[in-house]
């Protein structure tokens, strides 16, 4: 295991000290937040990936957030959740990606947060490079993924890369694929941002903003095997400009108050 690997060498080394061995257990602790909306097709084999993939963790749970699904995705789960213990979240109406997050952030028990869609476009064997870069860098508190060979419908490619154009000339976030979900990042931070509808596409921005160091890293991306994408292209591309002049007015805000 890469925690016991990483304490056992600890052993050896001058000055250490049960407090270190505490901090770097901690910083193996955290928690994957999956929000799902109609998945029924892509659940089975997401959730076998994601405990695959971190075979080599022991302190981490897994949290589906399941939005409202009028398929048989809450059915799945439940079936699935006997086999892989994880919890499940179930919003009342459908309310949005953005707050689907913060439901599975809030009832999360570890600071380190990990996120990825439930469509099984992000590849969940990407989340420990992401971690590890996280973990080793004590002065990171977001690894964003970059999603160097996106397997979208044209229309969809154009518009992301227009949208995130647009919006890192705007905040200057440096990020140039701020719609990729998964992303590692840390608890508190995110729960003290103004909450709005949308602010998942914005945590590069909102985290660099406000003065936390944030790094991108490439990962893969897949096809969608099953359903279609839930939201229109041209309703998040005007959201997203709404969004942004949110997030500048949050950021500038704050600036305004550490002078």
């Amino acid at each position: 295991m890469v925690l016991c690997l990483k304490a056992w060498k600890s052993r050896s080394l001058p000055g250490f000290s049960f407090s270190l061995l505490t901090s770097w257990y901690i910083r193996y602790m955290f928690s994957v937040v999956i929000p799902v909306f109609n998945e029924e097709d892509n659940l089975v084999s997401l959730i076998k990936e994601v405990k695959t993939s971190l075979i080599n963790y022991n302190d981490f749970e897994l949290i589906f957030v399941n939005d409202f699904s009028t398929d048989n995705t809450l059915k799945i789960l439940e079936k699935e959740k006997k086999k892989f213990d994880f919890k499940i979240f179930n919003n009342k109406i459908n309310l949005g990606q953005s707050y689907s997050i913060l439901l599975g952030i809030k009832n999360s028990k570890y600071n380190i947060i990990v996120t990825l869609d439930g469509d099984g476009q992000n590849n969940p064997y990407d989340i420990p490079k992401l971690l590890e870069f996280y973990n080793k860098s004590n002065n990171t508190f977001l690894v964003g993924g970059i999603r160097i060979k996106r397997k979208d419908n044209i229309v969809k490619i154009i518009s992301s890369r227009i949208a995130n154009f647009v919006r890192s000339k705007f905040l200057k976030d440096g990020c140039i694929d701020t719609g990729c979900s998964l992303k590692v990042f840390d608890k508190n931070i995110f729960l003290n941002f103004e909450y709005f509808d949308g602010i998942h596409r914005f945590l590069p921005a909102l985290f660099i903003g406000f003065g936390y160091k944030t790094v991108f890293l490439n990962v893969d991306h897949r096809k969608r095997k099953y359903g279609k994408s839930k939201y229109g292209t041209f309703l998040r591309l005007l959201n997203g400009f709404r969004d942004m002049i949110k997030v500048k007015k949050m950021i500038d805000k704050n600036k305004n108050l550490k002078l």
